[in-house]
């Protein structure tokens, strides 16, 4: 497990026009999952000890998204011959077992991944209405044991999106396993 950190992107950076596939094989675009007043993209999977412990927080923290207006999604990237567990028939089961209710989502290509330099699981971006890039950041100052958390990231920065206010400074990197590329881009 190779310990990896979100890199920076420029906030503004436009939601791309970019397919995923649901767990049945759907063809989808990010754009139609958009919001009233936003989108939380998380690129995230199954096996990664940092994306497990965070799931629950990112079930909850998706209701609490919702009510504010802000949809989100999960995108597993890690679909890889290596890694069974992140296959989409274990995400079929996760969903289940995790009680996920917002959409969670292949990128079997990865394409999606090398469009956002998504580098990790979790990799958590966060789009206005306007589907410009307002919040890339983790979810909470400890990963590990959400009993430990003494300051929540991501809800606030929704919070702040919502009202109109400023983006909040600093956004400090996500950090988890590398997302487990098939072949290194050329």
């Amino acid at each position: 497990m190779a310990l990896v950190a979100s890199i920076h992107v420029d906030a503004g950076w436009v939601l791309p026009d970019a397919s995923l596939k649901t767990i049945d094989g759907d063809n989808v675009n990010l754009h139609q999952f958009m919001g009233e007043k936003g989108l939380l993209v998380v690129f995230t999977c199954n096996h990664c000890p940092y994306a497990k412990a965070v799931w629950p927080r990112l079930v909850r923290h998706a209701k609490t998204l919702r009510e504010l207006g802000v949809a989100a999604i999960a995108v597993n990237s890690n679909i890889h011959p290596d890694y069974p567990e992140d296959s989409v028939v274990a995400m079929q089961r996760k969903i289940s077992e995790w009680s996920i209710d917002f959409p969670y989502l292949a990128d079997e290509s990865q394409d999606v991944a090398r469009v956002f330099d998504a580098q990790c699981t979790p990799d958590i971006y966060m789009f206005d209405a306007d589907a410009k890039l307002f919040y890339h950041g983790r979810i909470d100052n400890y990963w590990k044991d959400e009993c430990k958390v003494t300051r929540e990231e991501l809800i606030p920065a929704a919070q702040a999106m919502v009202l109109g206010k400023a983006a909040p400074v600093p956004q400090h990197p996500s950090i988890g396993c590398s997302i487990k590329w098939k072949e290194e881009a050329k």
